[in-house]
C-alpha cells in the first residue's frame, strides 16, 4: 500500500510538518541552546491536534482494512475535489457507499433534542457537555459531495469516535441522517448491511477517479 493510501497520511504528514516548523523556530530563537529549549517546551496545541487526529483515522482505517475483500473495497483519507478537506474513509459494498469520518474524542457522544412548541425541534451532538453538532454537519456535507458525483448509488454518512465513552447498552443513534457510532459497531453494520444492487468494483473505480488520495 503507498503512504498516499494510508489511512490518516496526509494528517500524519501535516503534523511532521508543523513540528519540524515548530522545532526550527525554537532553534532559531534560543540559539545554542537551541536543543535545549526544544526537549523543554512542550508540543504546540495547534501541532499535538494534526497527530491526534491521525491517531483516530489510522485507528478506524486498520479495523475496515479487515473487511477489505474482492465485494468489500475500502478508500482512505480522498480530497474532495475544489476544496481543501478530505473524506477519511471511504467503503464500498453492495449496499452502496459508506462516507465514514473518525474523531479521537474522550468523553460520552449524546444526542440532545432541543426547541419544542414555539421552536422547531432541532437534535444536535454534546460530547462532555460541549456541542459538536458542526461535526456532523461535516459528514452530511461530504455526503453531498459524493452524491453529486454518484447520484444513482445509495450514500450513507457516519461519524466514528475513537476514545470516546461508549456503555455496554448504548446504541448507535443518528444526527440529521448521519450515524454516530464507535469502530466495532461500525464494521459490524458494514458486515451485516443488506445487499442492494451496487457494483463494488465499478463503484469503487468511479469513487477513486474522483477523490483522489490526498
Amino acid at each position: 500500500m503507498a503512504e498516499q493510501d494510508r489511512a490518516g497520511a496526509s494528517a500524519r504528514r501535516e503534523y511532521e510538518r508543523r513540528r519540524a516548523n515548530d522545532e526550527a523556530r525554537l532553534r532559531r530563537e534560543w540559539g545554542r541552546l537551541g536543543g535545549v529549549a526544544v526537549a523543554l517546551s512542550a508540543e504546540k496545541q495547534s501541532t499535538k491536534a494534526w497527530s491526534t487526529g491521525a491517531v483516530g483515522e489510522e485507528r478506524v482505517g486498520a479495523v475496515l482494512d479487515r473487511l477489505a475483500s474482492d465485494s468489500c473495497h475500502v478508500l482512505h483519507d480522498r480530497r474532495i475535489p475544489g476544496s481543501k478537506a478530505n473524506i477519511d474513509h471511504l467503503v464500498v459494498n453492495a449496499s452502496g457507499v459508506w462516507v465514514i469520518d473518525a474523531k479521537r474524542y474522550a468523553g460520552k457522544p449524546e444526542r440532545r433534542v432541543e426547541g419544542g412548541l414555539f421552536r422547531p425541534r432541532v437534535q444536535k451532538l454534546f460530547i462532555r457537555g460541549r456541542d459538536k453538532t458542526s461535526l456532523a454537519e461535516g459528514v452530511k456535507w461530504q455526503v453531498s459531495k459524493v452524491r453529486e458525483a454518484l447520484p444513482n448509488v445509495p450514500v450513507v454518512g457516519f461519524l466514528c469516535f475513537v476514545d470516546a465513552e461508549w456503555g455496554l447498552l448504548d446504541a448507535s443513534f443518528l444526527i440529521d441522517d448521519v450515524t454516530i457510532t464507535w469502530p466495532r459497531k461500525l464494521a459490524s453494520m458494514i458486515k451485516h448491511s443488506k445487499a442492494l444492487d451496487v457494483d463494488p468494483i465499478a463503484t469503487a473505480t468511479a469513487l477513486a477517479a474522483v477523490f483522489r488520495a490526498a
